[in-house]
């Protein structure tokens, strides 16, 4: 690793991975690698897929949790708040804006045009990602079978992502790890240091919900409630935890209804930051629905604080470890085959995203999503060659891409 960064260095770079990094998991975790690894050799290949690694095994966005890791890494606690806090802020506020605009007109703004732009490109990046760092992590054909079936297992909804990883961590172990490996230099962590890390976040975590709990705010004490206890199952991510999530708030708390979901997904697609953000639109619409304006507010607070405290209070507690997980050769070949199943879960994440943008119908099966053939869009099929086109061949930088990409798509919508 290069020399540690300045902080107005890390604001900069973290505030640009938060303002740019559309389009899910997979193509923020391409964007961080491209700006920490490549563009400024913050980190090294080894530390980042080591990192990514261990955040995949925790609950909640790994994308902001290696985000988070990455700063710590950097700059200790105050790198780990600016690079997590930066990661999900920027799109915390489009989203609280853009809620306010679909309870006060009944539907989303006309921005679809321009954002098609946006999610052409993500194709482009995700395809980047997926390239470079298949170079790097599938060095053994072990780990080509292991991501092939970690992708077609979780596409198929054969195994869930615990399961998937649990099972790659297992091959990992008993394969071993790569014989070039680097060994790591550990340091040790003192077990009270980790147990007042703990102690601390939770305080941190729980102490708005006991403040609502003495107010007796029913409904916001069961809304924070329900968003934590999501923050702790949610492995694998937005997508692996949606479901469920729809299932709570239409069927059981009947807070949202179908339709306002999909567009809460839609919205949350379209926007930079974790896709989780989508609970936050759902923290809004229920608190509308719930009091008002007023408590929309508070209930879309309340509910980013429930979603994401919870990571720093992983990472802080766990990040100290990492070095030495590396340090072991069967831990080290675990995190390996971990990261060539992350490959394979990029993979699905990717082609789900890509069949949603390029078809109108795409249908769920029992072999996972099958788009309907005639429903074909040509128009973002046409947007997402020529992002392909100015990203992976002509190389134009990204924020220009995006920008250009945006224009092209609204154009297009006038003719």
């Amino acid at each position: 690793m290069s020399q540690h960064p300045s902080l107005p260095d890390l604001i900069r770079v973290f505030g640009r991975i938060g303002l740019l990094s559309f389009g899910g998991p997979a193509a923020q975790i391409g964007l961080m690698h491209r700006e920490l690894v490549e563009e400024r050799s913050w980190l090294k290949e080894k530390e980042f897929l080591g990192a990514l690694s261990f955040c995949m095994l925790l609950p909640g966005p790994e994308a902001m949790q290696l985000a988070t890791y990455t700063g710590w890494k950097l700059r200790g606690t105050v790198g780990g708040l600016i690079g997590g806090g930066l990661f999900f802020i920027p799109g915390a506020f489009i989203i609280a804006a853009l809620a306010a605009l679909y309870l006060s007109y009944g539907d989303v703004p006309l921005v679809a045009a321009a954002f098609l732009g946006v999610q052409a490109t993500v194709v482009a990046i995700i395809i980047q990602a997926l390239v470079r760092l298949s170079g790097k992590v599938l060095s053994a054909r072990l780990k080509w079978i292991v991501a092939a079936f970690a992708f077609v297992t979780l596409y198929s909804g054969l195994a869930p992502f615990p399961a998937v990883i649990l099972l790659a961590g297992i091959v990992g172990a008993l394969a071993g790890a790569d014989t070039d490996t680097e060994a790591a230099v550990p340091q040790k962590v003192a077990l009270r240091s980790t147990l007042r890390t703990v102690a601390t976040w939770l305080v941190i975590w729980l102490s708005p919900i006991a403040v609502l709990w003495l107010l007796d705010a029913q409904f916001l004490v069961t809304l924070s409630l329900f968003f934590s206890k999501l923050a702790v199952v949610t492995f694998g991510g937005a997508y692996a935890v949606l479901a469920y999530m729809v299932q709570a708030v239409v069927s059981d708390y009947q807070w949202v209804s179908t339709p306002q979901m999909m567009d809460a997904l839609g919205l949350a697609e379209t926007t930079p930051g974790p896709l989780i953000l989508v609970t936050q639109f759902t923290g809004h619409l229920a608190g509308y629905q719930a009091g008002g304006v007023s408590l929309a507010v508070v209930a879309g607070l309340m509910t980013l604080w429930c979603t994401f405290t919870p990571c720093f209070l992983w990472i802080f507690a766990g990040a100290p470890y990492v070095d030495y997980l590396l340090s072991q050769p069967r831990l080290t070949g675990a995190l390996q085959m971990i990261s060539a199943a992350v490959l394979g879960v990029i993979a699905n994440l990717s082609l789900w995203f890509t069949l949603h943008l390029l078809f109108a119908d795409v249908q769920s099966t029992a072999w996972g999503a099958w788009p309907t053939p005639e429903s074909f869009q040509i128009i973002p099929a046409g947007l997402a060659i020529l992002a392909c086109v100015m990203l992976l061949w002509i190389r134009v930088p990204l924020l220009l891409t995006l920008a250009l990409m945006a224009v092209a798509s609204s154009l297009i919508s006038l003719v």
